[in-house]
């Protein structure tokens, strides 16, 4: 089976740019792709700047994908926050919030929910496997994002999943340098394209900020940015697609990846 995955920091769908709110922009970018699986993050919910939308649900219900988790990383003095938020077109069976928060700086999370994906590509009370996906919004200093990888590879239940379990990783790394696959993220398994791909700032894009990474039984067949005019406007990230595809059943042999 082929899944969909897009990753998209929508900056509380506020533009990069003209600082306008207009959710609507973000909802089209996103519609474009016909995602499976999308993992948000700075997403509002009963903030002054946002209309006091719950944006998840916003964006849930304008897209067509009714199964949604968030949790509200920050609380904002005039009232609200922003956090995290997975929209699924798959049942979202369990979610949980893991605190990668370092002493006194903002806080920061990894969202995880567990989906149920029909194995055989048709969604009709056939046999399905546990997709892991994994949401976060890491830190802004170099230390910080290797304290927080490391909470993330001993956390429950990813420290006891087995190696071939189906997993997602997706985000905003702010991975300035390009190093956290290499050096935190492959050793424990995880898999994504040799090339980066640049997402911020969304009008000129330099900085590969943003990732998507998989481990066990997934093969990454595709992983781009958008190019869409229209997101250069809607957020200050571009986002990421990924095409995965499930290559071996749960009780079938190993299957190898494409070179």
């Amino acid at each position: 089976m082929r899944l969909r995955i897009l990753t998209y920091n929508i900056h509380k769908c506020i533009g990069g740019l003209d600082r306008r709110y207009r959710p609507e922009r973000v909802r089209d970018v996103i519609a474009h792709y016909e995602p499976d699986v999308v993992l948000l993050q700075e997403v509002d919910s009963g903030a002054r700047r946002s209309n006091r939308d719950h944006q998840i649900d916003l964006l849930g219900e304008e897209l067509g994908l009714r199964h949604r988790a968030w949790f509200e990383n920050h609380s904002l003095r005039s009232g609200g926050g922003y956090g995290n938020g997975v929209l699924s077109r798959f049942a979202i069976e369990d979610r949980q919030n893991i605190d990668i928060t370092i002493g006194p700086f903002k806080r920061r999370s990894i969202l995880h929910v567990r989906c149920r994906i029909p194995a055989d590509g048709a969604d009709d009370g056939g046999h399905t496997r546990t997709l892991h996906v994994y949401n976060g919004h890491l830190g802004l200093t170099g230390l910080a994002r290797g304290v927080q990888l490391r909470r993330f590879l001993a956390s429950e239940p990813l420290a006891r999943l087995h190696q071939r379990t189906p997993v997602v990783f997706g985000g905003d790394f702010n991975d300035v340098w390009g190093t956290l696959g290499k050096s935190f993220l492959a050793p424990a398994g995880f898999r994504s394209t040799e090339r980066p791909r640049p997402t911020f700032p969304a009008f000129a894009p330099l900085r590969a900020l943003d990732a998507v990474y998989v481990r066990g039984d997934l093969e990454l067949e595709v992983l781009y940015r958008s190019r869409l005019r229209l997101a250069r406007a809607a957020s200050d990230h571009l986002p990421l697609v990924a095409d995965l595809r499930i290559v071996a059943a749960p009780d079938g042999p190993p299957v190898s990846s494409r070179p």
